[in-house]
């Protein structure tokens, strides 16, 4: 079944795009969420106005998360764990304790867009990274500290 992209789908292609996907998929998944339109040619001309809105409205929310991304990148957030023997800790940070302190700090960002490139599992200070929009990511420092 063919259709047309409303927004970027990972995996699929992005906004504006005709793609052929299976009927299952089309219909239960990206039609029900608004993803994606039948491909006909009424759907092709109300995605042309869908597409202008879309524009105006990534470039707003662009320059929203340049700004974010520049408080960011001078934050320092600090995350208390249970540490054992040499230092090594009961399990390991995870973005979503990342994230509850961003929260904490006035910054509403998902615990999916906090990506920690391998486990932390020791004391330190460690860069972690956080994707504010598909083309703004900035760096946080992350203080992992003994909660003795």
């Amino acid at each position: 079944m063919k259709v047309i992209l409303r927004k970027d789908v990972d995996n699929l292609g992005i906004m504006g795009e005709v793609v052929t996907v299976k009927t299952g998929y089309a219909r239960n998944f990206l039609i029900p969420r608004e993803m994606a339109y039948t491909a006909t040619d009424g759907a092709m001309k109300a995605l042309q106005v869908e597409k202008k809105q879309w524009v105006k409205r990534q470039a707003q929310e662009k320059s929203a998360a340049e700004i974010i991304s520049n408080q960011l990148s001078e934050l320092q957030v600090s995350v208390s764990m249970k540490v054992g023997e040499e230092g090594k800790l009961y399990g390991s940070v995870t973005s979503q304790m990342i994230a509850d302190e961003l929260t904490l700090r006035g910054y509403n960002i998902d615990k999916r867009n906090v990506l920690i490139d391998e486990p932390i599992r020791s004391l330190g200070v460690f860069d972690v990274r956080v994707k504010l929009h598909p083309e703004v990511h900035s760096t946080l420092k992350v203080w992992v500290i003994s909660e003795e």
